[in-house]
């Protein structure tokens, strides 16, 4: 794991996620931060294996099952626990007993944030993936970044994946209304706004059933538990789930 950004992890992931749910419906008074244009622009340097999850991370050996790349933060990565407690990996194993077997390659740092997801990007495409599970964005909204910035990264993500000939998921994220409500209501219609501009599937929140539960998160209560990450993982498989029966029928 990237040390700086897993020190930086918790800092950025509070206060209580009880209050995640709550900033989702209504749009209230408050004022969003300065809207910027324009993406982050990735380095020149190529992201390479040794940036990514624990440690430094190839796609399992090629064996015509679809290779899915699992693009996130520390939610991705299974934040204090172990990788195969992660929703990546208990995803493919739920996938696999329906008869979908994928090859899933875990790419999340903690402390991530689209920016980074942007600037890793060309490594990670380089591996050939058949599809990419986009799950950023938590970290820009808890540090207020510019949402105009956080939705340009994103597209450019989106549009770069799919140009390389991958798929995309898109997983949508909620945020604390910290910064006013106007913003977490901005944060969140970021999300199924992509989705319905570039006509990908959505995820409409990653831990629908999961957030504000404490008996399914860590003592942070953020990061999901081991029970928890069964029901983020059914939820990002049923989101695959059709998309990798139609990669099937292509490839028959």
């Amino acid at each position: 794991m990237n040390r700086r950004r897993a020190r930086c992890a918790l800092p950025l992931l509070v206060p209580a996620l009880a209050l995640l749910l709550a900033c989702g419906e209504g749009k209230g008074e408050g004022s969003s931060p300065s809207a910027a244009p324009e993406a982050i622009h990735p380095s020149t340097a190529a992201a390479g294996p040794a940036q990514i999850g624990r440690s430094p991370a190839r796609p399992p050996a090629g064996d015509g099952r679809p290779l899915v790349v699992f693009l996130g933060d520390s939610l991705t990565a299974a934040f204090g626990l172990a990788e195969e407690q992660g929703y990546p990996a208990r995803a493919a194993a739920d996938l696999e007993r329906r008869g979908l077997p994928i090859r899933a390659l875990n790419a999340g740092i903690s402390g991530d944030t689209t920016a980074g997801g942007l600037e890793r990007l060309d490594w990670l495409l380089a591996q050939k993936p058949d599809l990419v599970v986009v799950e950023l964005g938590a970290n820009d909204g808890l540090r207020g970044q510019p949402l105009a910035a956080v939705e340009a990264n994103l597209r450019a993500i989106v549009e770069r994946a799919r140009a390389a000939g991958a798929g995309v998921i898109l997983v949508g994220m909620r945020i604390p209304p910290n910064y006013g409500p106007d913003y977490a209501h901005g944060f969140q219609e970021i999300y199924p706004r992509l989705a319905r501009e570039l006509d990908v599937p959505l995820v409409p929140f990653l831990l629908e059933g999961v957030a504000a539960r404490p008996e399914l998160n860590l003592p942070d209560g953020l990061h999901p538990n081991a029970r928890g990450y069964e029901i983020v993982a059914r939820t990002i498989a049923d989101a695959l789930a059709p998309v990798l029966e139609r990669l099937r029928k292509r490839a028959a």
